[in-house]
């Protein structure tokens, strides 16, 4: 069984995301979630909502777009009230500072970028560490397997490269240590998860070379914090103690077959995500978070019981995770047309402002909550500490 040492560093095991992608898409459309979905708008009282449902943590994030309004001269007007927020309902939150978008005049293949996001970071942390009490915990830059391809391999959104997805990601990993290391030159207590896709490919029918290649494709989502971490590449900067809690997103499709169809749970296929935690611990001996998982429509509530389910799994035989967020936690437009994706514990809001709730995954979260009650902690819960080895 896992140790009462591993107790939930964030004040409730599971904790609520809110969808805050701030991009260009391919069409050069910047897109705002947070205030398409009216977070950064209604913050307190949608902390104050999670907290109603036993959550008392959250993913949210900062907008470096519209905070940078020229190198170097910061408007904390957008985040203030969402800082605020938190530290008025007592919400700890993990916050992303590059969720996909950046300042229009950054080239971000230029060496400029890496330095301009390092002093957005340090200015960001200054400003946290005067405005809360809590230790901060910080996503430097979301989902970079995801962002190197998506960005810079098939031009989906900025910085619209094709071809060019393993020098993004290592764009992105060198931005991401020199971030660290500016925020814990601000505040040596800043914690950090990483926000990685898990993902299991799978052969299917083919010859052995395909059959490489799919191994070769599913060993990739190891890449960013195998440099992160030193372990590949150390040129490049990474050190051990830029890798600190692990955290894996973790959806229904996250399975597939190479150059085929997802693969549909309980087939033979299928790898349970116990197995997946546990091998994602071995690599790394750090602390575990499910940063963001959930599934659409009806199969909100019974996704989120598989995924829970397959949690305590890997718990009952020494995975150390230290929560579940839901992701997003409220309802969002979609990217590419604007269509509600109804995948959150809350809707969307009304023309009062109001969200409701969804009664079924509001149910589902209430007995996984009496199951995993546990390992919740309290503002004095222990951290777990970056591995030794």
């Amino acid at each position: 069984m896992i140790s009462p040492d591993n107790a939930s560093p964030f004040g409730s095991f599971f904790l609520g995301g809110f969808e805050c992608s701030s991009h260009r898409r391919w069409d050069g459309r910047r897109l705002d979630l947070l205030a398409s979905t009216d977070h950064d708008r209604l913050a307190a009282q949608d902390y104050e909502l999670l907290s109603e449902h036993g959550i008392h943590a959250a993913r949210d994030g900062l907008r470096w777009h519209l905070i940078e309004t020229a190198p170097g001269r910061y408007d904390w007007s957008s985040f203030l009230p969402m800082l605020r927020a938190a530290e008025g309902t007592g919400t700890r939150v993990i916050w992303d500072l590059c969720h996909y978008g950046y300042p229009d005049d950054l080239d971000i293949w230029s060496p400029t970028f890496i330095d301009r996001f390092a002093r957005f970071a340090s200015a960001a942390a200054r400003l946290i560490k005067e405005e809360s009490r809590q230790v901060p915990v910080y996503c430097p830059v979301n989902e970079i397997s995801y962002w190197a391809w998506a960005g810079g391999e098939v031009g989906r959104f900025n910085p619209c490269g094709h071809g060019r997805g393993a020098e993004l990601k290592r764009q992105l990993v060198r931005a991401t240590i020199a971030a660290i290391a500016a925020i814990r030159a601000v505040d040596p207590r800043a914690r950090f998860i990483t926000a990685e896709p898990l993902i299991n490919v799978e052969a299917g029918l083919g010859d052995d070379e395909h059959a490489r290649s799919a191994h070769v494709y599913q060993q990739s989502q190891f890449e960013a914090l195998d440099i992160l971490c030193g372990a590949k590449e150390p040129e490049l900067g990474g050190a051990p103690d830029c890798l600190d809690m692990v955290g894996l997103n973790y959806y229904p499709e996250n399975q597939w077959y190479l150059g085929g169809s997802t693969i549909p749970m309980g087939h033979h296929s299928y790898r349970p995500l116990h197995i997946l935690l546990k091998e994602a611990y071995r690599r790394y001996r750090r602390p575990l978070l499910i940063a963001e998982t959930g599934a659409e429509g009806c199969g909100r509530s019974s996704w989120f019981h598989y995924v829970c389910s397959e949690v305590h799994a890997a718990m009952d035989v020494g995975v150390p995770v230290t929560g579940i967020c839901l992701y997003p936690v409220a309802d969002y437009p979609g990217w590419d047309n604007g269509r509600t994706c109804s995948v959150g514990l809350l809707t969307t809001a009304d023309s009062q402002g109001c969200r409701t709730v969804f009664p079924r995954l509001a149910r589902e979260l209430q007995q996984q909550q009496a199951l995993f009650a546990a390992f919740d902690g309290g503002e004095d819960a222990p951290v777990p500490s970056i591995a030794a080895e």
